[in-house]
């Protein structure tokens, strides 16, 4: 994933675009995308198992293997993980789950913007002999077309799990946030 989208900032970028506005997704609205991104997944294709892609979109990978009622495995997939500084590419840390051989997958992610994440584990997965792969993503915010995804937008995007952080016992606005959201 690439810069200028918010629920990307721990990850990429630190800037966002104003004029594209800020999509607050509440815990409710990411049930049912959730649930939307399944039934398009169903109503199309029989994946064996999902993969989320660590860390974000374990959480909407997960809801839809309990969905699709699959199997569900996690990769991580990163531009900052062990590095002082973000990368210009993401990089796969850790071995492709082993269910993933002979298998159809399903890789799921929170946001899809370049694309560059979801190609790499598209890759990875294909390398770990999956038999098909498909992608999945909640948000789609650039000019890759991933397999599904649940709604396309230009905005950035604070996800649910992302808008409060524990600082001294007590829940308080993430502080990439700050200026952007109220608290």
């Amino acid at each position: 994933m690439s810069g200028g989208q918010l629920s990307r900032m721990s990850r990429g970028s630190r800037s966002v675009d104003r004029a594209k506005g800020v999509l607050e997704v509440d815990w409710a609205l990411f049930g049912e995308l959730s649930r939307a991104l399944a039934l398009k997944v169903a109503r199309d294709w029989d994946p064996d198992l999902v993969v989320g892609i660590a860390t974000a979109g374990v959480i909407p990978g997960a809801t839809v293997a309990a969905i699709l009622d699959v199997e569900f495995h996690s990769m991580l997939i990163s531009r900052r993980y062990h590095a002082e500084t973000v990368r210009d590419t993401p990089a796969v840390f850790g071995q492709v789950p082993a269910a993933v051989r002979n298998s159809r997958v399903l890789v799921v992610d929170e946001t899809c913007d370049s694309g560059a994440t979801m190609r790499l584990a598209v890759s990875a997965m294909v390398n770990g002999g999956a038999a098909e792969v498909r992608t999945a993503v909640g948000f789609r915010t650039g000019n890759y077309q991933p397999t599904y995804f649940g709604m396309a937008t230009d905005s950035a995007i604070v996800l649910p799990w992302d808008r409060e952080i524990l600082v001294d016992g007590e829940l308080v606005l993430n502080p990439l946030y700050q200026g952007l959201l109220e608290p």
